[in-house]
């Protein structure tokens, strides 16, 4: 007899690379892990996983389980929610943000999702856009809320809200008060996000669009790193408007005055469009009506 414990034993395993990373997201231990699969290579007489190498790798029977097996938890879930009213659904939902949702209205989102449905828990990760949605596609994740840059089609797509972004520098790297032309600009250190970035992918998208080269670029991975950064007077950079404003107000920052003003950056909540259920769509809808990016872990009432 199949379980659901061994079908989440294998799918975990798959995603995690290892039995102790699926031991600890099961809550359980490593030889019941074990056990689980073993019990189900037993059954059908065939190996699961190769166990010569390091880490957890599916053979090719593996991977047909696995498909069957994302398939009927994903089966189990819906059925989950139709079954269930809000206050008795009991299920996970794993939540991928960026630190900018995470710094800001994620605090508020997670307490709606909490009041409508109290027995839902909620798993929570703060990446990189590029690792949020790529951890979307292979289903160890279920809804993501990114800057809107990726159009797939494999993915239902919701546009919840534009953040203002502008040009920062301390205010002892450019005290002045005269709009700086791009080749001026340029002899500043540039302080930008990667292409993991979703900000990152946007303005470096514009930036070439624009014609704009800097003599020296730094990368930041962390939109904290870059805001410390500026502060540290290390280069220009751009950031978030609202969440910055408490340092213009205490002069740590200021907006660099400029001819050319930047694109806003929206963003978008995504979830996969072959895992549709109304649970994920209301969600979605949540994430809309409560997002805000005016303050750092403030609840808005």
């Amino acid at each position: 007899m199949i379980t659901f414990k061994q079908l989440e034993a294998i799918y975990w395993i798959a995603n995690l690379g290892s039995f102790a990373a699926a031991a600890d997201k099961l809550c359980t231990t490593q030889s019941a892990v074990s056990k689980r699969v073993q019990e189900l290579e037993a059954q059908f007489q065939i190996e699961i996983f190769d166990r010569s190498r390091r880490t957890a790798r599916l053979t090719d029977k593996g991977n047909e389980i696995l498909s069957f097996a994302k398939k009927l938890l994903s089966d189990r879930d819906q059925m989950i929610e139709r079954a269930s009213s809000k206050e008795v659904m009991f299920r996970r939902l794993r939540l991928g943000v960026t630190e900018l949702t995470a710094m800001t209205w994620l605090p508020k989102l997670v307490s709606v999702i909490r009041s409508e449905f109290p027995r839902v828990s909620i798993e929570p990760e703060v990446e990189l856009s590029a690792t949020l949605f790529e951890r979307l596609i292979e289903d160890s994740i279920d809804l993501i809320i990114v800057p809107d840059v990726f159009d797939d089609s494999r993915c239902v797509r919701l546009p919840i809200a534009p953040v203002e972004n502008a040009w920062m520098v301390a205010p002892s790297l450019y005290p002045g008060d005269i709009p700086l032309r791009q080749e001026q600009m340029a002899d500043f250190t540039l302080l930008v996000q990667g292409n993991r970035s979703g900000t990152g992918i946007i303005y470096n998208r514009w930036l070439e669009e624009q014609d704009f080269h800097s003599n020296r670029t730094m990368q930041c991975e962390s939109l904290v790193a870059q805001i410390g950064f500026t502060v540290s007077g290390l280069g220009i950079s751009y950031l978030p408007v609202p969440v910055t404003q408490p340092l213009i107000d205490a002069g740590h920052l200021r907006r660099l005055p400029t001819e050319d003003r930047l694109p806003h950056v929206k963003y978008s909540v995504l979830y996969k469009s072959d895992r549709t259920s109304e649970f994920r769509r209301h969600i979605a809808d949540l994430a809309k009506k409560n997002c805000y990016y005016s303050s750092f872990f403030s609840p808005k009432q």
